[in-house]
């Protein structure tokens, strides 16, 4: 049954006579800023009209210039599975892929990558192991040596550039307490040990001056990884570059505190040391945990701005606060 919450477009891309290609079945997947449809051997993927402040889709030429930055920002790790800009056109009989008519919309093609080998998927079936965590660390280490550092870059690790990301959470997330995902005390509990972390200014100097503020993925996790015949991680922050440019001890916490919240602590704890030691970067250590606790707090708001879109529907909803009051928590476990 359609769902009338849809923009047209994304309804239409739900029939296989859209598509150039053979499709088989059509699986139209959404997170609080896209819609991502699964057609046969392609993905494609196309931004809400959102604007949460930090992110903002809310224009045709925004979207377009956000999704041509997709496509260069992400072909740094996966250049073979970023394939180009796709147009949405208004035709006589409705809508085309690709079209001649007046453009609507952008979006990105991208192949598709073997499900089974989605890192989410090997890890609710007890796959991913050390193996798997060094091909990952492999792949890593001279990603982050060859990302690009500069005086501009270096400035968003400075802590009053790094509090702009952390606090900005709290208040987004403000008129969310006590509605079942988070409480006060955790709120006030996680607010209050963040604000303390963030006066250590030498911790934040040190990261500088070692050389580790970077042009980094920004959103480093086992749901933008695939360990296929390669390793791909896929989908960096490409709409705001100060989430994008940060320390490397942000992005590999990421990693580390999902692996954390699939139950796998010692595979965490695992990835760090051998990044740590690949990379020569000891120091790494003294970020973590204000790090972990940081993205597990960014997942939680996700869940929460997800659950509470319209256009989900209310098993989404559920899942997503579930899931955002076990990132909370998570969290709380690493101010202790």
């Amino acid at each position: 049954m359609a769902n009338d919450n849809l923009p047209g477009f994304i309804q239409a891309l739900q029939h296989t006579d859209m598509y150039p290609h053979p499709v088989g079945d059509i699986q139209l997947i959404q997170t609080h800023i896209s819609f991502v449809l699964l057609a046969g051997d392609f993905v494609y993927k196309f931004k809400k009209p959102v604007d949460f402040g930090f992110l903002d889709f809310s224009s045709l030429e925004k979207r377009k210039s956000c999704c041509e930055q997709e496509l260069v920002l992400n072909r740094r790790l996966c250049p073979d599975i970023y394939l180009g800009l796709v147009t949405i056109n208004r035709e006589e009989d409705g809508f085309a892929l690709n079209g001649s008519g007046e453009v609507i919309d952008y979006g990105v093609q991208m192949k598709r990558m073997p499900e089974e080998k989605m890192m989410v998927n090997l890890i609710a079936e007890g796959k991913v192991g050390r193996q798997q965590i060094d091909s990952l660390v492999d792949k890593l280490v001279p990603f982050y040596q060859q990302a690009t550092r500069n005086e501009e870059i270096d400035g968003y690790g400075r802590a009053e550039a790094v509090a702009v990301n952390v606090l900005e959470n709290f208040e987004q997330t403000r008129g969310f307490i006590d509605g079942g995902a988070i409480s006060r005390a955790r709120f006030d509990t996680l607010s209050g040990w963040a604000k303390n972390f963030l006066t250590r200014d030498e911790l934040f100097a040190s990261r500088i001056a070692g050389g580790y503020i970077r042009d980094c993925h920004g959103d480093l996790y086992s749901a933008n990884i695939c360990l296929a015949d390669n390793v791909y991680i896929y989908d960096c922050i490409e709409f705001n570059r100060r989430f994008r440019y940060c320390d490397v001890a942000s992005d590999i916490a990421f990693l580390a505190m999902d692996l954390d919240y699939h139950g796998l602590q010692e595979l965490s704890k695992y990835c760090i040391g051998q990044f740590c030691t690949r990379s020569g970067d000891s120091g790494l250590k003294d970020m973590l945990n204000f790090y972990k606790c940081y993205r597990a707090y960014v997942r939680g708001k996700i869940g929460l701005f997800t659950a509470s879109d319209p256009a989900v529907d209310e098993t989404v909803k559920k899942s997503c606060l579930e899931a955002a009051g076990k990132y909370f928590a998570l969290a709380e476990e690493y101010t202790r």
